[in-house]
This record gives C-alpha cells, structure tokens and sequence, in this order.
C-alpha cells in the first residue's frame, strides 16, 4: 500500500482489512491516520460531528450563568447552565447575521449578547431582544407579513446535546447518534464504588503535544512501554499487575491490581483512601479511555483526568485535570503538600509519555513505515481502539461488546476480576 493514500481510500473497509483482523494477526491502524490533514478533516465529521465528545468538568461551569466556550468538530458551542442549573449547548452563534456570541469562560447574569447588534438570548437559548424589530420601533423598517413576517419565538440559539455523567459534561452535535448512556455501557457502574461525581478540581495543567490524539490515546492504553518509558513506575505498579478490565460500551479499560507499596517514586500515597472503597477496589487503579478523547485514571485517594483535543493531524492540546475529594482533603495533615505531590507524579509521567509520543508522530512521517505487527499480550487494547476509530470512518454506529470467557480468561486477572 502506498503513502499517501488518497482521500477516498480512508471511506473504504478494504484500506483496514490487515487492523480488522484477531490480535493475534493484526497490524496497526494505517499510518496516514495520524499523518494525513485528510484523514484528520474526516475525523472532524466522523468522529468528532458524531460521538459524545467531553469538553469540561462540571465543576468548570457549576452556577446558573457561568459558561464556558468549547470547539468540538470545527464548531465553536457555548456550555452554560440555566437558571435552574440545568446543562444547555449551543452554537455560538447570533442567529441575525452569524456573529460569535462569546469567547473563553466568564458568567453572565440573564442574556447572552451580540456585540454587534445587540441580540440577546436567555440562558435556554430564547431570543429576547432584537433592536429595531418591533413593529412599533420608529426606526422598524416596512416589511410583508404573511409566511415572512418576523416571529422572534423562531430566532432562539441552534441548540447541540448536552450530557454530564459523573463529574464530566459531554456534548453530542449528531441528533441520531445513541445516548451518552449507551455508549457508556457498562462503565458507570463499574467506577460507581469510586464515586467519581463527588471529586473536584484541585489543579489543572495544559499542555500542547506535537503528535496525533490518537497516539495520546493508544499510549494511555497500553503498558507495554512501562519498562523503557517509566522504569520509576514499576515499584509501584508492575507489569504483571496490569491487565484488561473491560465490558460492553465504547470504552477501553485495564486495571493495575495490586497497586504496589508507596515509595518514593510512588504518586499513590498523600491523602487518605476514601472512605467505602473495600475489596479489590481499595488496592486497584482503575484505567479508561472513552471513545474518543479522553482518559481516567480512578485510584482510591484521587482522580487524574486528560482530555485529549485535535487541532491539527500532528497536534493535539491536552489538559490534565488532579481531583480530589473533599473527605480526603478534610482527612490528611497536609492535604496541598499532599496534593502537589501528587501533581509532580502525574506531570511527571504525563510529559514522559509526551516526549515518547512525539517521537512516534516523527517516526511515522517517514513514507517507508506501513506499520507493525500488533503484541497480542500488550496491545489488544489498542486494537479495539483502533477498531473503534474504523468503524466511525466507516460510518458503523456500534457499541463494542464486552469480553467473552475466552477473552476475559486469557486477558483478565489471574483470578476473578470483583
């Protein structure tokens, strides 16, 4: 197969056929997936215009009034929430003569306003003012009635679906694609003990990384790269501890069980476990990514969050999200040194695996790489990842399934996974 590819090639299900084949057989995804500006343009519209796409935390537009400007797809959306605190999407953008409404995050009292003609809307997207409109403004200009008479209650914001799950607001610009639930499947309730929804934000760091989303997302994936990438990593957390942790829905999940004693190198110690976590999930980190952007790191005493956004084929912005819960917080001596230790291990690992992934993107715009061969042991996840990323270029609308007793067998846990 040649490089480049041309456009049309990435529509069809033969250009794949060596990545959808069993692990054991399988290569990796085609290289101009993560090379090509084309590739990268159809993501936009079918990845990223047609799954939910997380955007924030909640915590980062918590009031009736606050709201946030996120660009999912090419199209920039403001999130609020109403007055009654319930999450709202819109696109930004003033129905009169296509201005954007707003820019950053901010607060704003009852209306979003145009700067340039001073259209107003409410906080569910209701126009409520529109200057010189009314029949009985002097400066109104004649106009016919009938099927063209201007109606306001018809010039509210073009609205997109809104979600929270958790602490995590996600939005969806595709009105036929399945609910957030849905796609979700099974992993809500296999993070529920966690109570992830009750953590807050106590540090956030940005970063901009040279490489494609989807190299961020397969290293998060993968530990095959531990031993070379972050040899501190493994007193802590050993290869042989690591293993698939997966169900139905349009996620990859793996677990690191038991997570190894705290040392000096360790990111796990510092605040107190929270209180309810027993069994396995007390001495487990629990990893996920969900399709497409962004991946949790759920441990007893502390949640690490990164939301991956594409900017371009060979770049992605990232942030990184350190949450804790308040019963932690109140429960350690010294809860900021605590967490600022915490931030050094994550910021730590976190710019190791940059620096690896950006090598990678440098590696594959050399036209003589076709790519690899797939490590069964280590790599399934990445290959059902993969097989996600596929299946949305292909325009398939499927949730993966769960693992069956084979799979769960020869990837699990040496012994039951609870």
């Amino acid at each position: 197969m040649q490089r480049p590819l041309p456009r049309e090639a990435f529509l069809r299900e033969d250009t794949y056929a060596r990545t959808r084949k069993p692990v054991d057989l399988a290569w990796t995804l085609i290289p101009d997936a993560y090379t090509s500006p084309e590739f990268h343009a159809l993501e936009q519209q079918r990845i990223f215009a047609k799954n939910w796409v997380p955007v924030c935390l909640a915590e980062e537009i918590g009031k009736p009034g606050d709201f946030r400007v996120v660009e999912v797809a090419g199209r920039s959306l403001i999130l609020t929430r109403n007055a009654d605190g319930e999450l709202r999407a819109f696109h930004n953008v003033c129905r009169h003569r296509g201005a954007r409404l707003c820019d950053g995050s901010g607060h704003t009292g009852r209306f979003f306003t145009c700067p340039y003609h001073n259209w107003a809307y409410d906080l569910d997207g209701a126009c409520r003012a529109t200057p010189h409109f009314a029949p009985a403004d002097p400066l109104q200009v004649p106009c016919d009635a009938g099927d063209e008479a201007f109606d306001r209650a018809n010039m509210g914001l073009y609205t997109a679906r809104v979600a929270q799950w958790a602490c995590l607001i996600f939005v969806c610009l595709d009105p036929s694609s399945p609910e957030l639930t849905e796609e979700l499947g099974d992993l809500p309730e296999r993070f529920r003990a966690y109570r992830v929804g009750e953590y807050r934000i106590a540090r956030r760091v940005d970063y901009e990384i040279k490489a494609n989303w989807k190299l961020v997302a397969e290293n998060f994936m993968e530990y095959y790269h531990l031993p070379s990438i972050h040899p501190a990593l493994l007193d802590v957390s050993p290869v042989e501890a690591h293993y698939r942790w997966q169900g139905a829905g349009k996620y990859v999940g793996l677990c690191t069980w038991p997570v190894g004693a705290d040392t000096d190198d360790g990111g796990w110690r510092g605040l107190p476990p929270l209180a309810g976590i027993t069994g396995q999930d007390a001495d487990a980190a629990r990893f996920a990514w969900v399709f497409p952007t962004i991946g949790i790191s759920v441990n007893a005493n502390h949640v690490f969050l990164l939301i991956a956004r594409p900017t371009a084929a060979g770049i992605t912005e990232e942030s990184a999200y350190l949450l804790t819960h308040p019963e932690s917080v109140a429960a350690s001596a010294d809860p900021e040194s605590a967490t600022d230790e915490l931030l050094r291990f994550w910021d730590t690992i976190n710019r190791e695996d940059i620096a690896v992934v950006e090598r990678v993107q440098d590696g594959l715009q050399n036209t003589e790489y076709q790519g690899g061969r797939m490590c069964s042991r280590f790599e399934e996840s990445c290959h059902r990842f993969q097989n996600m990323v596929i299946d949305a270029m292909l325009g398939l609308q499927r949730i993966p399934s769960g693992d069956d007793p084979e799979t769960a067998r020869r990837f699990g846990p040496p012994q039951n996974d609870a």
